[in-house]
């Protein structure tokens, strides 16, 4: 039932006539239909240098602890409001606190400005104290090749890597190279071959897209930390995903790489409409914990923010 109401309510809708407000109009819609967290949850809206972004904890969370956060939305749309039913199960999930950037959007913030609010970001929680060996980045779609991005500026300019990673469903080729492309272009039930080149210029605004940190697919992943790639198998963006996990073990570095039967791009936002969603967030959270291990002191006080709380309109829930 989800993938044919992907492919009637997404897939088939004529993309190419439609401009980037218009996108962002269906994501506003969309964000009032997904689910608030539970109440036991905290959301903090904070000032990281500058980026704005979400502190998102649940008395799971370990104060020790951190996930940094990345959204999909091929550079132009999305945002941590419309991911809230997701980040507080990775909280749970990775008994974490996890911040959710909002970093700027494409076009009117192209290639770098994406990488420079998740680099600053990054970096914000080092300088609050967080320790490198306890966060872990997570991202999904473009945000999930953000994370390679991210990873390979912090380990090119001396900065501490995270300890862990984490990929869903990432989009790391923006020279649109990968076969599944063309293979699965009839199987994916949510994305077309034609969708990802109507992005790629607004992001780029004339930038090599085989330059690593547009696509770190063409990067050298040595020294990167363990990573988990989750992709599914009927994805237009399954290579994308294959072929980063093959670089890796190609250069020496710990990675997971989980092929989901008949999954759609980023399954896990439809959590709890399909079972194989909360599996795969439990499994990325097991993760975490694993290459994160601290002493799990949970609760709110273990979770108090780190910083003060950034003046928004919009209730905190």
């Amino acid at each position: 039932m989800v993938r044919a109401g992907l492919r009637w309510l997404i897939k088939h809708r004529n993309h190419r006539e439609l401009t980037v407000e218009q996108h962002r109009r269906f994501v506003t819609v969309a964000e009032r239909l997904v689910p608030d967290p539970p109440q036991h949850t905290r959301t903090l809206p904070v000032d990281a240098d500058g980026v704005r972004a979400d502190l998102i904890a649940t008395p799971s969370s370990v104060a020790e602890r951190h996930v940094l956060f990345l959204h999909g939305g091929a550079f132009i749309i999305g945002s941590p409001n419309l991911y809230r039913h997701l980040t507080w199960r990775i909280a749970s999930a990775a008994r974490s606190r996890v911040l959710a950037v909002d970093y700027r959007l494409a076009p009117e913030h192209p290639f770098p400005a994406a990488l420079e609010d998740a680099f600053t970001a990054y970096n914000w929680l080092l300088a609050q104290g967080a320790d490198p060996s306890r966060i872990a980045v997570m991202g999904d779609s473009a945000g999930g090749g953000l994370v390679f991005s991210l990873m390979l500026r912090l380990r090119d300019e001396g900065y501490p890597l995270p300890a862990a990673a984490a990929a869903l469903s990432p989009w790391t080729d923006l020279a649109l190279t990968g076969a599944s492309l063309r293979v699965n272009a009839i199987y994916d039930p949510m994305l077309s071959a034609d969708d990802p080149p109507l992005f790629v210029n607004d992001y780029l605004a004339g930038a090599d897209p085989r330059a690593p940190y547009v696509s770190p697919l063409y990067g050298d992943p040595a020294g990167l930390p363990p990573t988990i790639i989750q992709v599914g198998s009927d994805e237009v963006l399954r290579d994308d995903a294959v072929r980063m996990a093959d670089r890796m073990r190609a250069a020496g570095c710990q990675v997971e790489l989980e092929i989901w039967p008949r999954m759609p791009h980023v399954w896990h936002v439809f959590v709890p409409l399909i079972p194989e969603a909360r599996r795969a967030i439990e499994r990325v959270g097991a993760f975490v914990r694993e290459k994160t291990g601290v002493r799990e002191k949970t609760g709110y006080d273990g979770a108090a923010p780190l910083a003060a709380p950034l003046a928004r309109s919009a209730p905190i829930i």
